[in-house]
């Protein structure tokens, strides 16, 4: 049996947890502010305490350090109804065991229990020091996950590769983990690769020296050495050029660049951090990009989630740009209506926050009276117009895309929700059926055999469909 403190002011709260923990067979204390669980932890050592940031008096964050001086390393699961990168990180840095943002699930409390008693007997909790940092907005569990796991690796060398579709803020969290690191102090220098043509893209890289080409009229250092001491970003890694990661990977095991045209290696220290859209696996095997720089870049990987999968902050998000974009000559703040809301929500936003943001704006300079209504909105961007989806027209994998795509615009409908399945069915047998009875000339018999169904089940399949035989 654990001894565990609750910390929270509300008593719905404390109740619901306390019920919890004892169903669990553990003994259980409840206090309602900071103030009181330093005194109840110093009567009584718990084995994990679970505190709500937002208290009356000491908040919680800061009671952490309390109870650490007080009674030594202890796992602290804290839980918040403000879900901002910028708590989860100092909450992480202090030493927290895990991070919670109500409303949570019981179940999910549980785990994470589990977890930190298991934990409770280890001494591996070091508190750190809080920054701060903007730009990253989000309360979904898809973006507390997001937040965790930068909260984690920041602390690290560890190299990290953030993927996600193009627009969903993967620079936003090269700079947070940039800006939460030992390395704060140090440049954070931003590299698209894709922006690079391929043949400067090596002295871009590493530096040239004078006289290397013909143009190189004087030495340049190259952005390698410009990181020194601090951030490197390579976004859209995999358009390195193959012939040059070899001698990026060499850079990134040795610590040191050698420009073009020099026969002196420089001295560079520096923690790389790179981003891709593309998929890194499927270039490894067709050849584009190399296994091991593959591994070195990918020590740790963070998968930023696309917009239309986190539907619940994208209202959050409209009103954070809202704020930037206040009139500046009547200094009117715009405001949107609830029927614009369900629009925006309802939309895929394959450009995702990029795309968002620009709407919002327009939204914004096109509103009359300061309320954005939906009219206002530009029309929503598509997948093809973006490129998206690295496949060719008809592939297996587009159509695995498009799929995808209206599943997920299906399941934003409850009611459309309910039969999804049977929905599916109705899209895609009809098609394959009359392709089936083209072939072989309307006949049932080979058309069935060539589907793997049996001829009566075609043949109601049809009258189903209301599809011909002729």
């Amino acid at each position: 049996m654990s001894k565990l403190l609750i910390v929270d002011d509300e008593e719905s709260i404390c109740w619901g947890l306390s019920q919890l923990g004892e169903s669990l067979g553990h003994q259980v204390r409840m206090a309602s502010s900071a103030e009181q669980a330093l005194k109840f932890a110093e009567e009584d050592r718990p084995d994990v305490v679970v505190m709500d940031v937002r208290l009356p008096g000491m908040d919680g964050l800061t009671a952490m350090e309390g109870l650490y001086d007080r009674i030594g390393s202890v796992p602290v699961i804290v839980i918040t109804a403000y879900g901002d990168l910028q708590t989860a990180v100092e909450a992480v840095r202090k030493g927290a065991f895990d991070y919670i943002v109500k409303p949570f699930d019981l179940n999910q409390m549980e785990r994470v229990l589990e977890k930190a008693i298991d934990e409770s007997q280890r001494d591996e909790l070091t508190p750190g020091e809080p920054r701060q940092v903007d730009g990253l907005v989000g309360s979904t569990p898809e973006m507390q996950n997001v937040f965790k796991s930068i909260a984690l690796v920041a602390g690290s060398e560890a190299s990290v590769l953030l993927s996600g579709e193009s627009g969903t803020g993967k620079e936003l969290a090269a700079q947070a983990i940039h800006r939460f690191s030992d390395r704060s102090a140090g440049p954070f220098v931003a590299v698209n690769i894709a922006s690079l043509s391929e043949g400067l893209a090596e002295s871009e890289l590493f530096g040239h020296a004078q006289g290397a080409f013909t143009s190189a009229e004087s030495a340049r250092v190259g952005f390698l050495e410009q990181a020194d001491q601090g951030t490197l970003f390579l976004d859209e890694v995999a358009d390195i050029p193959l012939a040059i990661q070899i001698k990026l990977l060499r850079a990134l095991e040795e610590g040191e660049v050698l420009p073009v045209g020099s026969n002196q290696r420089v001295k560079t220290s520096f923690r790389v951090i790179a981003a891709t859209h593309r998929n890194l696996e499927t270039l490894i095997k067709q050849g584009k990009f190399r296994h091991d720089l593959y591994f070195r870049l990918c020590t740790f990987q963070i998968e930023i989630p696309p917009l239309r999968k986190r539907v619940a902050d994208i209202r959050v998000l409209a009103e954070f740009f809202l704020e930037r974009f206040v009139d500046r000559q009547t200094g009117m703040q715009h405001r949107l209506t609830s029927e614009t809301v369900a629009e925006l929500e309802r939309r895929p936003w394959y450009g995702n926050v990029r795309e968002l943001r620009n709407a919002i704006e327009h939204a914004a300079l096109r509103a009359r009276g300061g309320t954005i209504l939906p009219d206002d909105l530009p029309a929503a961007v598509s997948q093809s117009f973006l490129g998206m989806g690295e496949t060719s027209p008809g592939s297996e994998a587009e159509i695995g895309v498009l799929l995808k795509a209206w599943a997920e615009a299906q399941l934003r409908d409850p009611e459309q929700a309910a039969n999804i399945y049977e929905q599916l069915l109705a899209l895609i047998e009809p098609p394959v059926m009359e392709v089936a009875l083209e072939k072989f000339h309307g006949q049932c018999a080979p058309a069935a055999r060539c589907l793997g169904l049996h001829r009566t089940t075609l043949s109601k399949k049809l009258k189903q469909y209301g599809i011909e035989n002729s």
